[in-house]
């Protein structure tokens, strides 16, 4: 049986789920947005099935509804839901980066057809938009769900079986572990990227050559500062309590690392430097849970066309697939530094022997 589902926010979280939703052929999916323009793009380009702009008649002809908004639109959507009165069995989820106050509202839900499952897909890009949605979006990335109190096994299962195609890694969390994890290896950096990026503007007033400078590791610890400024405000203002702990922690910790420096306490300094490296070295190094394994070589390339395809085919040719690629620096007219991503240690050695084979200078990480 065909079922109906209804997906409010077609930015690129919302558009990528529909079209990743819309491979199977038991789906029917409705668009809701505000924005006309994006509704038309997604209809022309057989994202969703049908467009709508009657929130109330879609609910109700709705099996599934997802909620693709901000976090305070989220809210206000599980409030208008819970006015609606439906004659069937209805599931809600969202995709909000911050779960405790979505979860709460939830459980605040008196309409007996509607049954609650927090979501949160952990994939996104620095682009926003339903132009940016991509169908593979969160293949292979975690996606959480945190049941509201009235959920029970069975909605999860069907949460799942709708949202199989997106070929994501399920994981089951309570929603405040949920907001303190995302608060630390998320929410947190992206504050702290911005932030180095406002030091660095403003000793740009005191050395104009700053901005040409500021290259390679700059550039790279420094990337999610370009996201979407309105959406990280939301999610710090619902997160803020895990926020303000967090900065505590961080200015905590300068103080004993700049009391190091002042010291020159040598063995402590390159203490803390081997932990960090330590530790960052081996994320990922090995499969836990729903977390996948990744390893990384480096790949010294020139600036010229076809370079990186150069490399890419390469591997291809040896039937080696890679998950993920970065450009770390490319200096105009010399070198540059490209970061190939497998997913076995058997595929990194092979990469690294025929890379280096054919005269590429390729470092491991390891």
């Amino acid at each position: 049986m065909k079922r109906t589902i209804f997906i409010i926010g077609l930015g690129l979280i919302g558009g990528s789920l529909a079209r990743s939703i819309a491979k199977s052929n038991e789906k029917h999916i409705i668009g809701y947005d505000v924005d006309q323009h994006t509704l038309d793009f997604a209809h022309m380009n057989e994202i969703i099935d049908e467009s709508s702009t009657d929130f109330t008649e879609s609910a109700q002809q709705a099996d599934i509804i997802i909620l693709a908004t901000p976090i305070t639109e989220t809210l206000f959507f599980i409030k208008k839901l819970n006015q609606i009165p439906f004659d069937h069995e209805v599931i809600v989820t969202d995709v909000s980066s911050v779960k405790k106050p979505i979860i709460d509202a939830a459980n605040e839900i008196s309409n007996e057809h509607i049954t609650f499952i927090g979501g949160h897909p952990m994939a996104g890009s620095h682009k926003k938009g339903i132009q940016a949605s991509k169908a593979h979006l969160f293949e292979n990335a975690i996606y959480v769900l945190t049941p509201s109190e009235t959920c029970s096994d069975t909605s999860i299962s069907a949460i799942k079986e709708v949202l199989k195609a997106t070929k994501s890694n399920f994981i089951t969390l309570q929603a405040s572990e949920h907001d303190e994890m995302t608060g630390v290896i998320s929410h947190f950096p992206h504050l702290i990227a911005s932030s180095l990026v406002h030091q660095a503007i403003k000793w740009g007033d005191t050395h104009t050559y700053i901005p040409k400078l500021a290259a390679g590791g700059f550039r790279d610890v420094t990337r999610i500062a370009s996201s979407n400024p309105e959406l990280w405000q939301d999610i710090f203002f619902h997160n803020r309590g895990k926020m303000s702990q967090l900065l505590q922690d961080w200015i905590n910790e300068m103080t004993d690392i700049k009391q190091l420096i002042e010291q020159n306490s040598k063995s402590e300094i390159i203490k803390y430097l081997k932990q960090a490296k330590d530790y960052r070295d081996g994320l990922g190094t090995a499969k836990k849970g729903a977390i996948p394994s990744f390893f990384d070589l480096y790949v010294d390339i020139r600036d010229q066309t076809g370079a990186i395809a150069s490399v890419a085919n390469v591997l291809a040719e040896e039937d080696i697939s890679i998950t993920n690629i970065e450009i770390l620096e490319i200096r105009q007219g010399i070198t540059g530094v490209l970061r190939l991503t497998v997913s076995t240690k058997e595929a990194q050695q092979k990469s690294y022997q025929i890379l280096h084979k054919v005269g590429y200078e390729v470092m491991l990480e390891k």
